[in-house]
C-alpha cells in the first residue's frame, strides 16, 4: 500500500504533472521551429566543420577517426570573403536564440520520460529511445556551444571533437524522432486552425479543455495534456509569448557581433561583445594576446626574428626589412571565429603569399604549412590550400588600419585569408612551407 501510495507522488504518476498549458499542439508548434532551425543548425555546423580544411593536414583537423562523416568535405572557397563570417554567425546566433524553444520543448514532454511501462510496442520502444538520445544529444550540444562561444572551456578534453561526435549522435537522434513524430506533429498543427464542431477549439485560452471540443479531439485524447490540470497562471499564448520574447532578447544580445551595425554595442551576451576597443591597429577584437601564447619582445625584435621561406628551390631567410622591400599591398578583409564574432572590415598590408610562394620556386603555389612562434594551445601550426594561398587578397601582413602591428593582432607578421576561420589566419608568422603540407 505505501509502495502504491509512494508511485501515485512520484513522476511516473500522470497526475503528477499538472500544467494546463502542456498539450500536443503545443509541443507540435515547438517541435515544428525546431525541426527547421536545427536542420539549419546541423548544415551551418557541417560548412564551419568545412572550413577547416580538415581533410588537407592533421593539424587542421582536430576529430580523428572520423570515417564515412568526412563525406561532405569540400575546397573551402575565398568569395564571398565573408562567408565564414555569415555561415558561422548564423549557426551560433541560431543556437543561443533557439534555446528558450528547447527548453520549452523539453519541458512539454518531461512527462513522456516518466511513462510506464516503458515500452508497448517497437515503434514505440524506438520512440522511447531516440527520445532519451534527442535529449541528452541536444542538451549536450547546446551546453558545449555556449561554452565555447564564451570561451569557457571547462568541459573535459577538445571541444572539436566532443562537439562534432556530439552533433552527429544528437542529429541521428533529431531525424529519427522527426520521421516518427513530425506525421502527429503536423496533423495537430492542422487541428489548430480548423474550427471545432460547436465553434470553439480543443483548448481554451489557459490551456483547460473547452466545451467547444473537436470530435477528433474527443475520438483521439491528448496523450500530453495534464488529465487532473491544476489552476492555470498563463495560458498557452502567454507561453508562446514568453518563450518568443526571450528568444528576441538573446537574439538582439547575441547576433550584433556577426556583421556591422547598431546591433554590434547590444550584443552584450556575445563574446567580445559592446563597443570596439578603439581604432587603429588595435582596434578590434582578439581571442588571444601575446602573453597567452608566450611570445616575448626579444624574440619579435627587429634584429631577431626571421621569416623562413621554404619550397622547390630551397630556404630563404627574411628579415622584415626585406618583406618591405618586396611589392606591398592592401586588401581589406574581416576576421571571423568559430565563436561567433568577427571583426568589421579591417585594412591589411603586406605581401602576398602567392608572391613568397614564387619566390621559392612556385609560380603556381601550392598548399602552405603555416608555422608560428606560438608555444601553447590548438592550431600553433595550420595548413591553408592552394586556392587560398593563389588568391591576390591573401596576405602576410605587416600592417593593419595604417599602422604596424601590435603583438598582440601578430607583430611582427600574420596571414590574413579572404572567408577562412579565425585560427586559420596565423599570427607571430616564423615559417611557411610551400608544398611542405603534411
Amino acid at each position: 500500500m505505501a509502495r502504491t501510495s509512494l508511485l501515485a507522488r512520484s513522476p511516473f504518476a500522470p497526475s503528477f504533472w499538472r500544467s494546463p498549458v502542456r498539450g500536443t499542439r503545443f509541443t507540435a508548434l515547438l517541435g515544428v521551429v525546431l525541426l527547421g532551425g536545427i536542420t539549419l543548425l546541423f548544415v551551418t555546423g557541417l560548412l564551419s566543420y568545412a572550413a577547416y580544411n580538415p581533410n588537407l593536414a592533421a593539424v587542421n583537423d582536430k576529430t580523428p577517426d572520423k570515417g564515412i562523416l568526412g563525406f561532405y568535405l569540400f575546397d573551402w572557397p575565398t568569395d564571398p570573403p565573408w562567408l565564414y563570417r555569415l555561415t558561422q554567425g548564423v549557426h551560433v546566433t541560431l543556437g543561443v536564440t533557439l534555446i528558450p524553444v528547447l527548453l520549452a520543448k523539453l519541458w512539454s514532454v518531461v512527462p513522456k520520460l516518466f511513462t510506464l511501462p516503458p515500452a508497448r510496442s517497437l515503434t514505440h520502444a524506438l520512440e522511447r529511445l531516440s527520445l532519451l538520445l534527442l535529449v541528452g544529444g541536444a542538451l549536450f550540444e547546446f551546453t558545449t556551444g555556449v561554452l565555447n562561444i564564451q570561451l569557457d572551456y571547462v568541459f573535459p578534453g577538445s571541444f572539436y571533437p566532443l562537439h562534432f561526435y556530439g552533433a552527429w549522435v544528437f542529429f541521428a537522434a533529431f531525424l529519427a524522432h522527426a520521421v516518427l513524430r513530425t506525421p502527429t506533429a503536423l496533423r495537430n498543427l492542422r487541428r489548430m486552425r480548423a474550427p471545432s464542431q460547436e465553434g470553439g477549439e480543443e483548448h481554451g485560452e489557459h490551456g483547460k479543455p473547452g466545451e467547444g471540443a473537436t470530435r477528433v479531439a474527443r475520438d483521439e485524447p491528448d496523450e500530453l495534456a495534464a488529465p487532473e490540470p491544476a489552476d492555470p497562471t498563463v495560458s498557452r499564448r502567454g507561453a508562446f509569448g514568453l518563450v518568443g520574447g526571450a528568444s528576441l532578447l538573446l537574439f538582439a544580445t547575441t547576433a550584433g557581433r556577426s556583421f556591422d551595425g547598431p546591433l554590434r554595442r547590444t550584443a552584450l551576451l556575445a563574446p567580445h561583445g559592446g563597443a570596439e576597443p578603439g581604432s587603429g591597429p588595435g582596434g578590434f577584437q582578439i581571442n588571444k594576446t601575446a602573453a597567452y601564447a608566450g611570445i616575448s619582445a626579444a624574440e619579435t625584435d627587429e634584429e631577431a626574428w626571421r621569416l623562413v621561406v621554404t619550397g622547390r628551390t630551397g630556404t630563404v631567410r627574411l628579415t622584415r626589412a626585406a618583406l618591405r622591400a618586396m611589392p606591398q599591398h592592401s586588401s581589406a578583409l574581416p576576421i571571423a571565429c568559430v565563436e561567433g564574432w568577427s571583426t568589421s572590415d579591417q585594412w591589411w598590408r603586406g605581401v602576398r603569399l602567392c608572391d613568397l610562394a614564387a619566390l621559392v620556386g612556385h609560380e603556381d603555389a601550392p598548399d602552405v604549412f603555416v608555422e608560428s612562434l606560438q608555444r601553447r594551445g590548438a592550431f600553433r601550426h595550420a595548413a591553408l590550400r592552394s586556392n587560398q594561398v593563389t588568391d591576390p587578397r591573401s596576405l602576410l601582413a605587416l600592417d593593419v588600419n595604417g599602422e604596424e602591428l601590435t603583438p598582440d593582432h601578430g607583430h611582427p607578421a600574420r596571414v590574413i585569408v579572404p572567408g577562412a576561420p579565425g585560427v586559420l589566419n596565423t599570427k607571430w608568422v616564423t615559417r611557411l612551407s610551400f608544398g611542405g603540407v603534411k
